[in-house]
């Protein structure tokens, strides 16, 4: 993509750039993909390997109705991604809840199988929220990679400070990644901070989340042990 001068006045995390790989997040998609499907039965929704399978068919539409960089809006393939993301989402929640069903009944036994349940199910968790953290803030891949949107929803430290960031700076999946874990481990945002109402409450409801699980896994497994 070439420089416009006309967008010297705007702040560099604004400026036009060519845009992300949608390899880089297909492969993390996969990820949770796969640790959906080998989740023990007891964990698992009705028509679980179903569910996995309409998953990785919306990943493969993705490849086929958008482009593989990200460069632009593009509505299709964003409103395909939004709810490939819904269909995770409600897949994990619906694990989450049997989990913690689990645990409150002493329907797990085995302390390596709940480590490793819970930890599935918490890094599942992570990624999730870190795809709507990045296919959200400020309209979306696309749309951060036209400038179009003025307003961010997640104020990063290179953002504050240009001298901080590297040329030609913006934020990346990874960079939303970060967040998630950050937020999912420590409870509170670290060094990106949100802005708007929805990304707050994103943030309060991940948080809410990871301390409820990580509470109850752990506290579980300690009893297991003894």
């Amino acid at each position: 993509m070439s420089f416009d001068k006309s967008e010297l006045h705007l702040p560099h995390w604004r400026r036009q750039h060519k845009g992300e790989h949608r390899i880089p997040v297909a492969i993390v998609v996969l990820t949770v993909i796969f640790l959906q499907f080998i989740l023990p039965t007891k964990l698992s929704l009705p028509f679980q390997k179903v569910v996995c399978a309409i998953e990785a068919l919306l990943l493969i539409a993705l490849f086929i109705t958008g482009p593989t960089r990200i460069s632009k809006h593009h509505f299709p393939s964003r409103l395909i991604g939004m709810v490939l993301t819904s269909i995770m989402t409600l897949s994990n929640t619906g694990s989450a809840i049997k989990l913690i069903d689990s645990l409150v009944n002493a329907g797990i036994t085995n302390a390596g199988q709940l480590l490793w349940s819970g930890g599935s199910i918490w890094l599942t968790n992570i990624v999730i929220f870190s795809l709507w953290y990045w296919d959200l803030d400020r309209g979306g891949p696309g749309a951060r990679a036209q400038g179009i949107n003025e307003i961010p929803d997640f104020l990063f430290p290179q953002m504050s400070d240009e001298k901080y960031a590297a040329p030609g700076w913006h934020p990346t999946y990874f960079d939303y990644f970060y967040v998630s874990v950050t937020n999912a481990s420590a409870f509170s945002p670290t060094d990106a901070m949100p802005l708007t109402r929805w990304a707050k409450s994103l943030m309060l409801v991940q948080s809410m989340t990871s301390l409820l699980m990580v509470g109850l896994v752990i506290a579980r497994a300690v009893n297991i042990l003894h």
